[in-house]
């Protein structure tokens, strides 16, 4: 019989789900993918396979269903699509992993308590990832599941880009740089010497340009140093969130406005970034078709922070061979890459207009000294692979 594994990235309202089927070597191939939105609100249902064949689409009327009411669900309509296949395994997207764990670990119930601890450095995103592995466990006990950890690929940092300049005491407690998207650098690293093996050595600054936004600088395809730091808040403005902000404003916060700690972190987290500056919105797109000065400024704020962070990590790496682009913004909009690229003109980068317009893999004119890339990224295929390799036979 054969096996698959299925992944599942559960959000604040939502479910993002793949199914790999997978071969004799444990190869994950894609079968299926899907989602759950609107949890909470007006729930929707939809699945494609790996051909892009509609599968389902389907709402509810229920509010009150939550995440394990839709996993229930979730099972339910797998089991009909497996057939003869058996589910070998769960893999989780957990954004949190902490000095713990740097690497993916089958979950018992000693790593969903330690996983619990690091909650409040992750309140958007891991609360909701435990939820689901809960759920997972309540309906098939017996399944095996697998944590795929956002922070596990910067984990092998040199030392000191781990560090903050505080006294030594919170350092040893955990305060310090962790790096996100991990997932997502761990596939282009893979991916990037596929396309251009001749820069499976090189070093490369990978710019994951989504609502959430950071960049990682790597060398020979492992990471030296990120933007994102103790927390998701830090580095780019993203689409909600501020990136890095003098700690100074948040006294004066506290001190001036009379904001507490709660009030602070909904207003850092849902209210600043592309939207806060805008005052229109946080998608790329409605910024870029917006005729708004605000969304303009926002614009250019973003693309500012990414060409100065682009010098930052250059500098780190002791030069740059290549740019990658990649997530929703880096992966689709090509006026984005156009700005940067002309920002980072003094790095040796230059775009190819025609391929940058046409959404080709590699954008950089043939003179340019930095290779330009634009990757679509794959953290779900990541994560099935984690799955299948720590659950496979010893």
């Amino acid at each position: 019989m054969a096996d698959a594994v299925l992944t599942i990235n559960a959000g604040s309202s939502s479910l993002k789900f793949a199914l790999y089927r997978l071969d004799d070597d444990r190869t994950p191939r894609p079968a299926l993918a899907g989602e759950i939105e609107g949890i909470g609100n007006e729930p929707r249902m939809t699945a494609e396979d790996a051909k892009g064949q509609k599968l389902v689409e389907r709402g509810w009327q229920d509010r009150g269903m939550d995440h394990r009411a839709f996993l229930g669900v979730l099972d339910e309509w797998l089991r009909g699509q497996l057939g003869e296949t058996r589910l070998a395994g769960v893999g989780h997207r957990v954004v949190h992993g902490g000095t713990a764990f740097a690497a993916p670990v089958r979950i018992d119930a000693a790593v969903l308590a330690r996983l619990e601890q690091l909650c409040p450095l992750a309140p958007l995103h891991q609360p909701h990832n435990l939820a689901g592995i809960r759920a997972v466990a309540a309906s098939r006990p017996d399944l095996p599941q697998v944590a795929c950890f956002d922070t596990a690929f910067h984990r092998a940092h040199p030392e000191l880009a781990d560090w903050f300049a505080l006294p030594r005491r919170f350092h040893d407690d955990g305060i310090r740089r962790y790096g996100f998207h991990g997932l997502s650098y761990e596939y282009i690293a893979h991916a990037l010497p596929a396309a251009a093996p001749e820069l499976a050595q090189a070093r490369v600054v990978v710019a994951h340009l989504g609502n959430g936004a950071s960049m990682c600088a790597m060398r020979g395809g492992r990471s030296i140093d990120s933007t994102m730091s103790f927390t998701a808040l830090d580095g780019l403005p993203m689409g909600t969130r501020c990136g890095a902000l003098d700690p100074g404003v948040v006294l004066h916060l506290i001190r001036a406005y009379g904001m507490d700690a709660d009030a602070i972190e909904a207003m850092l987290y849902h209210e600043c970034g592309l939207k806060g500056v805008s005052g229109v919105g946080n998608d790329m797109r409605d910024l870029l078709a917006s005729d708004d000065p605000r969304a303009a400024q926002a614009i250019d704020l973003f693309v500012w922070r990414i060409a100065r962070e682009l010098g930052a990590l250059a500098a780190a790496l002791g030069g740059l061979d290549a740019l990658v682009f990649t997530a929703g913004i880096g992966e689709r909009s090509p006026a984005i890459r156009a700005k940067v690229c002309e920002l980072a003109g003094w790095l040796g980068v230059a775009l190819d207009p025609a391929a940058n317009r046409a959404g080709a893999l590699r954008v950089s004119s043939p003179g340019s000294r930095v290779a330009v890339f634009a990757i679509p990224t794959d953290e779900e295929l990541m994560i099935a692979r984690h799955t299948a390799s720590v659950l496979a036979p010893a």
